[in-house]
């Protein structure tokens, strides 16, 4: 049999380093486009914890193509408003209509669930996949590529290992494939492959507070079935339902003193390690003092908060930033993003199905070809989505004119100004 002929009958092998929303979502789309996938989690098992989620139309669109419409509605609530209102007096500032609204001008809704349920739908469709070998204990440490005087086309183009054992022989675990997907996070390790000279995520001063609260706790007048925002000087709140309304996730973000993200360090361990904490709630009473009273009120109805800072990137200079030859990036690894426009999950899923789609477009062609279209075709709407975020952070946060012309422009700009059809209505390249 000719080269030819072989690479006709070779099934792609994929290895995808990272087990969370973004790697689960890659091994899916690498499987659809009919790769065999070999899932790398450092994770000796899943831990059912995290915060609650938004997915906006853009996001539910790619995972009901895939599916996953009917787990996930049994899980999720579609929010029939989103109200944002002054963390100062209360009073609101604008609004958007979601529910019927969302799913009819974008096809798809506009969901908010618990992270954890996320994984969970994913890790089912996952489990349910044919030829997607899950391997849990197993962390991403280091890749050897195919010398670039290879001809295209020779196997393997990576071997990756990991840093644990196999079967008790005592020799790190390796795997080889066409191609590895980093999706390992903000900390990533196969970011090395890609950006050789890069710098670590970048400290924002920012932390992020979070609890679930029940329904029945809450003040009275608070929406239990919407999303609920309060903007305020140097602070933001978000609110919704989750677990099919039985919780509301509560998150405050906060611009932190040098003090208090002194206190985060004191924690001990890597910034990776500190990514969630338990926390007092007087710091964070003490933070918003001179909020309203039902936001001091619905921060009241828990006394268990935890709490993280945040971490991010440039937002991407071009597509260099997300593929070189064999290797891929995805989600965190490659663009983290603040999560004022609650968009890092969608982004990440979105990037999973545009690679699938180009691995699937030449199924026998140079993998290196469709992972430089697949960065080709992300990479743009990533920093641009990196960049609101950015922004979005300024203006929910700001103070003095800034924040009288912010408050201002909502109310006359109304849904107008809060829709984003550019994000909804978009998607994968």
């Amino acid at each position: 049999m000719n080269d030819r002929a072989a690479a006709r009958h070779h099934r792609r092998a994929a290895v995808v380093a990272g087990a969370g929303i973004g790697g689960l979502s890659a091994a899916l789309a690498c499987a659809r486009a009919g790769c065999a996938v070999t899932l790398l989690e450092a994770a000796p098992a899943f831990a059912l914890f995290g915060a609650g989620i938004q997915l906006g139309p853009n996001a539910t669109r790619v995972l009901h193509r895939w599916g996953l419409e009917q787990p996930l509605a049994a899980v999720a609530c579609a929010p029939e408003r989103l109200d944002i209102r002054s963390a100062a007096t209360g009073a609101p500032l604008g609004g958007l209509a979601l529910g019927r609204r969302a799913l009819a001008r974008y096809g798809a809704p506009y969901l908010t669930l618990h992270r954890a349920d996320l994984h969970t739908v994913l890790r089912r469709a996952v489990d349910a996949t044919d030829g997607i070998d899950l391997r849990m204990d197993r962390a991403f440490a280091a890749a050897t590529l195919r010398d670039t005087a290879a001809p295209p086309g020779t196997w393997p183009a990576v071997v990756a290992r990991t840093g644990s054992t196999d079967d008790g022989d005592g020799r790190p675990a390796v795997w080889e494939g066409d191609l590895l997907v980093g999706a390992d996070g903000l900390w990533s390790r196969t970011r090395a492959q890609v950006v050789g000279d890069d710098t670590p995520p970048r400290a924002t001063g920012h932390v992020a507070y979070r609890a679930l609260l029940a329904p029945r706790d809450l003040p009275a007048g608070l929406p239990r079935d919407g999303v609920t925002v309060w903007l305020g000087p140097r602070l933001h709140a978000v609110a919704y339902p989750v677990r099919d309304g039985e919780r509301i996730n509560m998150v405050v973000l906060l611009e932190a003193g040098d003090a208090d993200l002194a206190r985060f360090a004191g924690v001990g361990g890597t910034p990776e390690q500190r990514w969630s904490q338990p926390w007092p709630v007087e710091f964070l009473h003490a933070a918003t003092a001179g909020a309203c009273a039902p936001l001091r009120d619905a921060i009241a109805c828990s006394a268990e908060w935890r709490a993280w800072p945040l971490y991010d990137r440039p937002p991407l200079a071009g597509p260099e930033a997300m593929a070189r030859g064999a290797v891929a990036l995805l989600g965190d690894a490659a663009h983290p993003m603040l999560p004022y426009l609650a968009q890092g999950a969608a982004m990440a899923i979105e990037d999973a199905e545009t690679l699938g789609r180009e691995l699937s477009r030449d199924a026998h062609g140079p993998v290196e070809e469709a992972l430089a279209r697949y960065a080709g075709l992300r990479w743009q709407r990533n920093a641009r989505v990196q960049a609101r975020a950015r922004r979005n952070g300024t203006i929910f946060h700001a103070d003095g004119l800034l924040r009288w012309g912010r408050d201002g422009a909502m109310r006359i700009g109304g849904e107008r100004l809060i829709d984003l059809p550019w994000l909804y209505g978009g998607g994968p390249g």
